[in-house]
């Protein structure tokens, strides 16, 4: 009678273990976007213009970009959350969408511009390539355009 025992808790570990497997293959991937990291670069006219780093998440339908860009520099110290920030991404490759935000971390004096989390909504298989940035901090608006391509790729959702 031993043996059966033995068999049957065999039988229920590998039966428990086969159910958890199904479990986590049906579980909704979080951060489903790829690539989460890509790069660009922009043109802000006066105000300068060079690199800027994407950061995207993604929770269902609604995604976050995280954005930093040496593109523009604080003339000042700038507090938390002073910075709105819109991005304006191309989508699907035929229309616009945009990501808004002003949760920008305190920026030093000389710093590079860092925004976000930019919010935004998002659709399955949405393909979206960063386009330009507006930017508004201490009463002025500073426009800027992307002048090379986002790479790896656009993000994927």
């Amino acid at each position: 009678m031993r043996h059966g025992r033995f068999g049957i808790g065999i039988g229920s570990a590998i039966g428990a273990g086969a159910l958890a497997v199904g479990a986590l293959a049906m579980a909704p991937a979080a951060g489903a976007v790829e690539p989460q990291t890509a790069t660009l670069s922009f043109d802000c006219g006066s105000y300068g213009a060079g690199t800027a780093t994407l950061k995207a998440t993604q929770d269902g339908t609604n995604a976050t970009i995280d954005l930093s860009t040496s593109a523009i520099t604080a003339p000042i110290d700038v507090a938390a959350g002073a910075v709105t920030s819109t991005l304006t991404l191309t989508k699907n490759g035929t229309g616009t969408t945009d990501f808004t935000g002003n949760s920008n971390p305190a920026i030093p004096a000389g710093g590079a511009v860092s925004t976000g989390p930019l919010a935004g909504t998002v659709a399955s298989g949405d393909s979206l390539e960063a386009k330009s940035l507006k930017v508004q901090v201490l009463g002025i608006t500073v426009n800027c355009t992307a002048t090379s391509p986002q790479s790896p790729g656009p993000f994927v959702f």
